[in-house]
């Protein structure tokens, strides 16, 4: 947590700023295209690494389907998780949060910037109903980020919690492209006591296309996707000892 409040002491000019120029956006936000708003949104990405010393390297962006929306189904770290996508996802990514959890300054901003989605944990209903807004959107090729652990647990190190299966209704809604995504050392970004410059990893791993897995229950997709991001960790963590 201590490079989460430095970063956030030492830009609190730039927090200003940010917070500004994107409420000045989102009052017109249909003058600004996505792609246009994902820039802005990367930029404080951008700056917010570079103010701490963190790094993210990508492998596997050859993996994304080049047409159409899909769903990337990470595993879940921290504060960083999304921020690490962003910086190394090309094309405009919207993300799925805890509704609780949106309220927060510049976090909120972020969250409309990119139109992204809250759901209220304790819901199902309004999860139902949220998910079919996102099988809509994926028809029409959108692309989104959920974590299917659900949440985090503080400086967990690179653990992988078990796979939530409803998570993977909304793919199955949509009938798109699932992507697992490897997340490796995000959590020391912000939610350990690790102090100093950081480099993280974010491995895109062959989609899974929705032939592949129209005939299986969501609890076996969930196991399914849980298996291949833990293998990649694994031999992540073998391969950099």
């Amino acid at each position: 947590m201590r490079n989460f409040y430095h970063t956030i002491i030492i830009n609190i000019h730039r927090i200003i700023f940010y917070l500004i120029k994107s409420n000045i956006w989102l009052r017109h936000i249909e003058r600004h295209s996505a792609e246009e708003r994902y820039a802005l949104a990367n930029e404080m990405v951008a700056w917010s690494n570079k103010s701490s010393g963190c790094k993210t390297i990508a492998y596997g962006y050859e993996n994304l389907p080049k047409e159409g929306g899909y769903m990337l189904y990470p595993n879940h770290q921290g504060k960083y998780d999304v921020l690490g996508i962003f910086n190394t996802h090309k094309r405009p990514v919207s993300f799925v949060m805890d509704e609780k959890r949106s309220h927060l300054i510049l976090v909120s901003e972020f969250l409309r910037l990119v139109e992204g989605k809250t759901i209220e944990l304790n819901d199902p209903r309004h999860t139902i109903t949220v998910f079919n807004e996102m099988a809509e959107e994926l028809k029409q090729g959108r692309k989104f980020i959920l974590f299917p652990e659900g949440g985090y647990k503080e400086n967990n190190g690179n653990v992988v919690e078990p796979f939530k299966a409803g998570s993977f209704k909304v793919a199955l809604m949509a009938k798109v492209p699932i992507v697992p995504v490897a997340l490796v050392d995000s959590y020391k970004v912000y939610n350990s006591d690790h102090v100093g410059p950081v480099t993280t990893y974010v491995y895109y791993l062959d989609p899974i296309y929705y032939d592949e897995y129209k005939d299986m229950r969501s609890h076996e997709i969930a196991a399914m996707v849980e298996k291949i991001i833990k293998e990649k960790i694994a031999e992540h963590l073998a391969n950099n000892k």
